[in-house]
């Protein structure tokens, strides 16, 4: 017998990904987020979702685009520091040493050490509540060779995800 469960996160799924953005000065950051997916295949794009009050809102917002990693079960590290840490308190990317490169699509920085980074500009946003949900047109994804099938595509079957 089905009974009424509780609607505040009645539908909750964890990408348990890392999105990084960069303001305009070359400041960068990098967060967990708890929202995000596909949410177009032509053009591709995802979604991810920010809200408002943490340290990267303010970056997406003058500086349009980020990077989503997905991260293999090994980097349980860089998954807590980028979700337990506010960018607010210091430089926790330099703390932990998580070096970033240039992405070569968007002004933002990518996590050489995660098997996929997936470089986006921001082409719609929407206020759900308790996050913004930023669009992002896919502009350039970055995968090891051993996540990729036979026609290029990422095999989420080949990652050990977090």
């Amino acid at each position: 017998m089905k009974v009424e469960a509780q609607k505040k996160n009645a539908l909750v799924v964890m990408p348990r990904m890392v999105v990084s953005v960069r303001d305009n000065d070359g400041n960068d950051n990098a967060l967990v987020v708890a929202y995000g997916g596909n949410c177009s295949y032509d053009p591709p794009m995802i979604m991810v979702g920010i809200v408002p009050s943490r340290h990267s809102y303010p970056m997406i917002k003058e500086n349009p685009c980020f990077v989503a990693h997905l991260l293999d079960a090994s980097q349980k590290e860089l998954y807590e520091c980028c979700g337990t840490k506010s960018g607010k308190d210091g430089d926790k990317l330099k703390e932990y040493g998580i070096q970033l490169v240039h992405g070569k699509k968007v002004n933002g920085g990518v996590i050489e050490q995660c098997p996929v980074a997936i470089e986006c500009t921001v082409v719609d946003s929407i206020l759900t509540g308790s996050h913004e949900m930023f669009v992002g047109k896919i502009e350039y994804v970055h995968a090891e060779q051993d996540v990729l099938s036979e026609d290029g595509r990422i095999d989420l079957t080949k990652l050990n995800l977090i």
